[in-house]
């Protein structure tokens, strides 16, 4: 492999935030303090996506309740209703 060519598979990380948070750049004096702050703030935002995906399921429920009824109504199977059920089962 080429030394000017970066190897990919070394630059994908799952946990950017932490690897590139540096405790002397926060303006903090005290690395415990910058790291509690900094993790403070990742559960913040991870609070704020959970509520998010909360209510992105609670909306897709609807949907796929209404998708239902409407498939009776027209006595068809409703395979977007099934699909909604699916998708939000599979957890990664």
């Amino acid at each position: 492999m080429s030394d000017h060519i970066p190897d990919v598979t070394k630059m994908i990380s799952d946990t950017p935030r932490t690897e590139s948070f540096k405790c002397y750049d926060s303006g903090c004096d005290d690395p415990l303090y910058a790291w509690g702050a900094f993790a403070a703030e990742l559960e913040c935002e991870l609070n704020a996506a959970n509520e998010r995906i909360k209510r992105l399921e609670e909306a897709g429920d609807k949907m796929a309740d209404l998708l239902r009824w409407q498939s009776r109504m027209d006595r068809k199977t409703s395979p977007s209703a099934s699909a909604w059920r699916k998708a939000k089962e599979d957890k990664p």
